[in-house]
């Protein structure tokens, strides 16, 4: 296949999907990774698409649009499952907290524990609970993502792994239906990985509207939770993927959004 071909077929699966990763376009096309990776430069150059670490996403990128515009998609949901979340949170408990408007909710609503350490590679959560002189806020170290404030990257790895944590509030850019956890920035990926892989409990903050997205990159599965807080399982085939793990489900919408 011509490149000018390849081309428009690494445009057409952008457009379908909102975004693509290296691997699977490499797959894709049968074709190298450093092939794809300079489709996707000239394509970027040319502004037909948006690179980024490990795949590239529409110029629109609805998957992936401004941060304070995605603050206000489920709003309430996402208020109701940040108190929820904060309620599974005793004091004198140490934990991650990860990026995400959701897991900012969260924030907000532990304001009122005694005795935390919080430990972050979100910088929106790190300048809200440095106000409260009863709860220790540590921030990891490594590249900042202009977009939302996130931490990524292999610094920000290194720095998550020295340390084990009683709980690890997390979220996730689209889940699918064979309980996949999904997002589009690898970087920010890895750095979820360390966090699961350096909690005691995993507390999974997700609003409905994460089932109907997708994105091109792992995270890991929603059996590794131990209990997962959204307003609602739309999808059946997760709901029982998490009834035979022996993930706990809390609904906030069953009890009324506030």
């Amino acid at each position: 296949m011509q490149s000018a071909q390849r081309h428009r077929k690494i445009l057409e699966l952008v457009k379908a999907q909102g975004s693509v990763s290296v691997e699977q376009l490499s797959s894709e096309f049968a074709i190298s990774v450093q092939t794809i990776r300079a489709d996707l430069r000239d394509l970027d150059r040319e502004r037909k698409l948006i690179r980024f670490h490990g795949g590239a996403r529409s110029v629109d990128g609805r998957e992936n649009m401004e941060y304070e515009s995605r603050r206000q998609i489920a709003a309430n949901e996402k208020v109701a499952i940040g108190k929820a979340a904060a309620q599974l949170i005793p004091n004198n408990a140490s934990l991650f907290v990860n990026i995400g408007t959701t897991t900012e909710a969260f924030s907000d609503a532990v304001v009122d524990h005694e005795d935390l350490l919080v430990i972050t590679n979100n910088i929106n959560v790190a300048n809200n609970l440095r106000l409260y002189n009863k709860i220790e806020v540590v921030i990891a170290g490594g590249a900042v993502r202009s977009t939302d404030g996130a931490i990524v990257g292999e610094t920000a790895v290194d720095f998550i792994n020295q340390f084990k944590v009683d709980y690890a509030i997390i979220g996730s850019s689209a889940i699918d239906q064979d309980g996949a956890l999904l997002d589009f920035d690898i970087r920010e990926v890895k750095v979820a990985q360390a966090i699961i892989a350096n909690a005691r409990n995993v507390i999974l903050v997700a609003d409905s509207s994460k089932f109907g997205r997708a994105a091109p990159v792992r995270i890991g599965h929603i059996s590794q939770v131990d209990i997962f807080v959204t307003d609602k399982v739309q999808n059946e085939s997760v709901r029982k993927i998490c009834a035979e793990s022996d993930v706990s489900v809390i609904e906030v919408a069953e009890n009324g959004l506030s």
